[in-house]
């Protein structure tokens, strides 16, 4: 885009688009190819997480090829920002089926799913051409299996590796480590219903984890302990605002629900292995702190496809340890994706919080905004319903010879890179 401008009211969203942007297939994208992603095909394939996410939107114009305007049924504050982030992508009108065409840096040329993605140079980009001529990824959910590639020179970068294995990786000569922090949200969501349907088991949970010995553990100290579902710097972030540590109140408050270490709460806690820098590893340090004052939880490893076909079905454990990104920089995109049950990222399914959080994505002024969307993070926390830990770290491994620009979101970016 070249220029934007959301209308007073919130209920209009002009946009002009670049008229040098081209799709894989060598077709110019327009503002026709805009309303086709965002309107047509999602109305058409309801069950996509986007169609969720635009359920506002009613109506795309396009009075010329370069310009759109997106019209929603009430204010939609939220909207530039989800234009950024997750499944907000633009395909050509009437692209069908599995076809993959998109007008980015590199174009996808094979996809083994679980496997591989072989992605080539699109020389037509309208930015400036990547060094790289050809990117192969290579799936490998286990963390010890990428230590094990990048260690032997079978790939050349690998990301999300644990922190624990950085030293020795970079005190090779031929290795570079780097682990910084990103928009990266660590936290358990909780369930209303089940093993979590009584308040105090849910508080009791959160009480007894030590999020200072998680940062120490699994960041090295680079994370930073959370009790706001949101990051610093963001719209629901409040530096005040802190749950403490506090065994002993969660010993007291298991108590009250007739829970001990010798009668424990039973729950069901789920957690990703290799999603993130220590997930699994995270995940049985708080089965263990959990143990100490009186919950016995039942671990089990899901990966991140079966945690969103969990979550729209209404079928996730009690509980699972969860990174959810929060590049977009916005509590609609944070809190209100993560506490509204019309987000394919719920997992939370209290009315009282939905509603609040539904309602609040229509508030225009932004100062106001932000102090309603605090105020429902910390309701959130009091109720249980969602247990901020840190934010977290992006932790790369990649060989001395290729360099990258890192991105403030710890995503990692194939157009920076380049052989030295």
């Amino acid at each position: 885009m070249t220029r934007w401008e959301m209308a007073p009211d919130g209920r209009s969203l002009e946009l002009m688009l670049r008229d040098d942007v081209a799709f894989h297939d060598g077709s110019r994208l327009t503002s026709a190819d805009l309303r086709w992603s965002f309107l047509e095909r999602l109305h058409a394939v309801p069950g996509l997480d986007a169609a969720r996410v635009w359920r506002r939107l009613e109506a795309i114009e396009t009075p010329s090829p370069d310009r759109a305007v997106m019209r929603f049924d009430g204010p939609a504050p939220w909207a530039l920002a989800w234009l950024g982030f997750l499944g907000s992508f633009v395909v050509p009108k009437g692209a069908q089926g599995g076809a993959v065409i998109g007008s980015g840096p590199f174009r996808l040329v094979e996809h083994r799913p679980g496997v591989r993605i072989v992605l080539e140079r699109h020389d037509a980009w309208w930015g400036p051409k990547p060094a790289l001529k050809r990117v192969v990824l290579e799936i490998m959910p286990e963390a010890g299996a990428r230590v094990a590639a990048v260690q032997s020179g079978r790939v050349d970068m690998a990301v999300g590796v644990p922190a624990r294995e950085l030293p020795r990786l970079g005190a090779r000569p031929e290795l570079e480590t780097e682990m910084r922090l990103a928009s990266r949200l660590v936290l358990l969501q909780a369930r209303d219903d089940g093993g979590f349907a009584d308040a105090n088991v849910r508080l009791a949970a959160h009480h007894a984890i030590d999020k200072a010995a998680l940062v120490r553990a699994f960041t090295y100290g680079v994370g930073q302990t959370l009790s706001l579902p949101a990051l610093p710097g963001s719209a629901g972030f409040e530096e005040r605002f802190t749950f403490p540590h506090d065994p002993n109140q969660a010993i007291l408050l298991l108590e009250r629900s007739g829970f001990s270490t010798e009668t424990p709460a039973q729950v069901r806690l789920a957690t990703t292995r290799g999603q993130f820098p220590g997930d699994f590893d995270m995940a049985r340090a708080i089965v263990a702190m959990w143990r100490a004052v009186g919950i016995e939880a039942a671990l089990e490893v899901i990966d991140g496809t079966r945690h969103l076909e969990l979550a729209r079905a209404g079928r996730l454990p009690d509980a699972v340890l969860w990174s959810f990104d929060a590049g977009a920089g916005v509590a609609e995109a944070g809190i209100g994706a993560l506490l509204d049950p019309g987000m394919p990222f719920s997992c939370w399914r209290g009315a009282g919080l939905g509603a609040k959080a539904a309602a609040l994505a229509a508030e225009m002024d932004p100062g106001e905004r932000g102090a309603q969307w605090r105020a429902l993070g910390r309701e959130a926390v009091a109720a249980g319903a969602c247990m901020p830990l840190l934010q977290g770290v992006q932790t790369v491994v990649r060989a001395k010879a290729l360099s990258h620009r890192p991105s403030g979101t710890g995503w990692i970016l194939p157009h920076t890179m380049a052989w030295l």
